[in-house]
Order: C-alpha cells, then structure tokens, then sequence
C-alpha cells in the first residue's frame, strides 16, 4: 500500500520578508471597489463634523470605508466590526490595520454622518450616472416598512390621548354643574371654564374654583373621592397629553422607547399573524436595479410620502426625474398634480387601476365613478335613468390640499325599483364629486395603458422590488439597530450605498 502525500506544513516557518495584505486580495475583490469609490468623493462635510485640536482622531475616510464594507457583508453591530478590524484581512486592508473599538465606530456611524450622509449618497450616484450604470431622468419609487429596535408593545396611541382629554372635560363639565347645584350662594366666581380648550393650568384653576364653592357645603362621599383625584391626576395627566400630543405631530401612535417609530402592520413579523409593530416607512427610487434616492418616514402609508421623497431628489440634484414610475399606493390627488406643476411625466396607477385590468372585472353601476355624466349640462343620470341635478359646492382640506366637491342630488328615489342597491341615505341620493381629481385619474389610466405605460409597468417591478429583497432576504436586514429616525436614516442610507457598490462590483 502507497504512503499518503501531505504538502508540507510548517506553522512556525520564519519569512525573509513579511507577507503583504495587498498580496492576500484578489485584484476583483468588493473590498477594492468600495476603497476606490470612497477615494474618489469629496469628506469635506465629514470633516468639518470634527473640532480642532486636542488628540488625534481616526481618519473618516477609513471609518466611512469600514462601515460601507461591513454594511456590504451584512455585519452591522458596532461590536463585530470591531472584531473584524482585527481578525477579517479585508477589514485590516481598509483599515490598514488601524483598530478603532466599537465605541468610535458607532459615534462615528450615529454622529458624524447625521444629517450628511445622503450628500455622500449622492456623490457615489453622481459617480455611477457619470460612469453610464444609472439615469437621473427615469425613476421608479417603492417603499417597505422596517420594524424598529424598540419595545414592540411599549405603544402610545392619538386615539386614546383624545379619548382620555374628552373624559376629563366630560367629568370636569359634571362637577362644574354640580356645583352650580349644591352651592349656588357660595361658588363666588361663576364664570365657567372653557371646556373645549381645557389644559393643565384650566383645570388647576376650575378644580380650585370648585374647592372654594364647596368648601361649607355638605357634599356625597363619591363627589369628594372624585375631587381628590382630579386634584391629584387631571393636571398631571394633561400636561403628559400635551407632551405627547408634540412628539405624535400628527401620527395616530407612536413607541415609548422609539419616539421616531410609528406602530405600523408589517407583512413579515415573528407571530407570521400581521400585528402592528414599530416601524419606519423606508423609500428608494431606483435606475437599473441602483438606487439613485431614499428616504424614511414615520407615516405608514406611502401617499403622503412621495412629495417630500421627490423633494430630496431635487435637493441632491437640482433637478427633478423626467419620468416617475410607482405602484398604487402612490395615486392621489396630491401627488398628480405635484407631478403635474413639476413637468414630471408620471406614470403611477390609480388605486383601482389593477381592478380594472382583470379579464372578469364587471363595473358596478352603482358607484359614483360609473355613473354616466354630461358635461354640457352639468348633470349626472342615476342607474334608473333620472338625471341628477347640481346643487352645490363645498369645499374640503384634504392632506394639505384644498378640494373642491360638486354636490348632485337625484330625484324620484323614494319609488324607486334600484333603490336598496342603488344606495342607503334617507332622502334622494346626493353625491360629492371633485371632477379636477377624476380628470387627474382618467389621464393616469390613459398613460398607463399606453404601449410606454405598459412598458413601465413591466419594468417597474423588475427594477425597485429586487431591491428590498435583496436587502432583506440576502442581507437579512429586516430590523433597524439604532433608534431615532436620524440614526435609522443613517442606517438606511449605509444598506444603499452597500447595495450600490456590490452591484457595481458584481
């Protein structure tokens, strides 16, 4: 039988000449295409972050280059890139055996890049339009919902806020009545509170009203007990609303341990049951699978967040997207005519455009948007064939927009054979019809249907949505690690521009 052949091995072996890292890395490495692209963009406004003076600092351009690397090989705690500053021969290349620890990493990644990164961003896009990879004039926007790192049950609803408000001024309302009652002779100042605008400082001052009113007069055990515990509470309680009021700004809840994060339905959760949890609304416009914008928000639907979206493409680039491509959580009103103003050309479905599409879709005769309208004389006809005369205008103020509704009202409805499945108001049937708003819908669904249009479409969801997968399956990012939507900002902001590079590298 043969002897077995080993090449040699010798652990200990002693070289003339230390090996060299830059020997250690293939020439097609990632790790040399996110040195070369941080070599070429301008740390100015990093730099300026740090103050003169004082003891020296680790240089930005290699932190930038680390946490742009490890975002790239989805290691993200502040920790394990510090471990591989000193163990992976890729970090030690870009670092060039520099060990920052995990404290400098993380203030470098929480404050240095607040508030900066997406300048960087957009250098390193601006590098990639320049190159031929990407176009700033063809976009196409997504967004998805990212859980928070905070408490999920540590929740503080808008809702409740007004429920608790109302219950006190409805409770402070009785006991200013029975005061009026029980001492009509002793209650001095009788000038009632204004209940509708009730704060913390009101209801000191009406409780005390009341006090003084009551104070020789025989009152119930209950009225005492209640008294007592507004004295204690309400004043309190109200003022910790008023608080909270300021850091909800209009949002229906948000978490105790993550003021930034709103409670939102996330599709993939940990009880597979769709519960709402606390989340970040995260953006991306996309060119050829590359993201060329993000951005994050608190609210959960993606109406509301295309405009401020676009807002930060114009501020980075100076200029907006000839053509803007988005699903149909982007149809609205708002959103059209922004478009529209802007000269972008947009090519985003109605909310009932897929409905439409399907081969057994059969239009309800019923709904306001079927009912047959005659421009000339500014009339609709109901399923029965009546004609639905114009009575009105009223005017609304929806997210931000003035609207302006045409009220039509039909006639004869009482006797009517249509009029269980026709509709449910009392009287004859009146509608509110904002005719500027359908105008904006008819010319989507005319673009969308256009052989462009169809085109788009095609190519709208083989463009932004491998994106998220990508970043949540193969990257496995599906929790934000800092809180604060700054720093999560920033988070968001390293998972593109990693995004962008492995591309580029591939």
């Amino acid at each position: 039988m043969a002897r077995p052949l080993f090449k040699a091995y010798q652990q200990n072996q002693v070289y003339l000449f230390p090996p060299s890292l830059e020997d250690l890395i293939a020439d097609n490495h990632p790790v040399r295409v996110v040195s070369d692209v941080i070599d070429r963009i301008d740390i100015d406004i990093i730099i300026k972050k740090y103050k003169g003076g004082g003891t020296t600092s680790y240089h930005p351009r290699m932190l930038l280059k680390l946490l742009v690397y490890s975002y790239l090989n989805n290691v993200y705690s502040s920790r394990k890139i510090e471990a591989s500053a000193k163990e992976n021969i890729y970090f030690m290349w870009l670092s060039g055996m520099s060990q920052p620890d995990h404290h400098t990493i993380n203030r470098f990644r929480s404050e240095r890049l607040r508030n900066i990164l997406k300048e960087v961003f957009a250098q390193i896009v601006l590098l990639l339009v320049e190159s031929g990879h990407v176009s700033l004039q063809e976009i196409y926007t997504d967004g998805t919902k990212i859980e928070s790192v905070a408490n999920r049950y540590s929740f503080v609803w808008g809702k409740a806020i007004h429920t608790s408000r109302d219950r006190i001024r409805q409770q402070l309302k009785e006991l200013w009545s029975y005061t009026q009652k029980v001492a009509a002779d002793e209650k001095g100042d009788d000038t009632p509170p204004d209940f509708d605008k009730i704060d913390s400082k009101e209801v000191k001052a009406t409780i005390e009203k009341i006090d003084t009113a009551l104070k020789n007069t025989e009152v119930s055990k209950e009225v005492k007990q209640k008294l007592n515990y507004a004295r204690k509470h309400w004043p309190a309680k109200l003022k910790k609303y008023k608080e909270q009021e300021k850091i909800l700004k209009g949002r229906n809840s948000y978490s105790k341990t993550d003021p930034g994060a709103t409670f939102m339905r996330m599709k993939e959760d940990h009880m597979r049951n769709g519960q709402l949890k606390p989340g970040y609304n995260a953006q991306i416009s996309t060119h050829n699978q590359f993201v060329v914008n993000y951005s994050l928000h608190p609210n959960p639907t993606d109406t509301k967040t295309l405009i401020p979206h676009l807002e930060q493409h114009k501020k980075l680039y100076k200029t907006l997207p000839n053509v803007q491509v988005a699903d149909a959580g982007y149809g609205s009103e708002e959103n059209y005519l922004y478009l529209q103003k802007q000269g972008v050309e947009a090519f985003i479905k109605p909310t009932d455009f897929d409905r439409k599409q399907k081969r057994n879709y059969q239009p309800n005769p019923f709904i306001t948007g079927n009912l047959e309208y005659n421009a000339l004389r500014d009339e609709y006809q109901c399923p029965a064939g009546n004609p639905m005369k114009r009575t009105g205008t009223i005017k609304r103020k929806e997210n931000g927009l003035l609207k302006t509704y045409a009220t039509y009202k039909a006639s004869g409805c009482k006797n009517c054979p249509l009029r269980e499945a026709c509709h449910k108001q009392k009287g004859n049937r009146i509608i509110n019809v904002n005719h500027k708003g359908w105008k904006l819908r008819n010319q989507a669904h005319d673009r969308l249907k256009s052989e462009q249009g169809i085109i788009y479409r095609k190519k709208r969801a083989a463009d932004v949505e491998p994106v998220f997968a990508n970043i949540k399956h193969n990257k496995n990012f599906k929790r934000f690690l800092l809180k604060g939507m700054d720093k999560t900002e920033i988070e968001w902001g390293l998972l593109c521009i990693a995004h962008n590079l492995k591309k580029i590298a591939a």
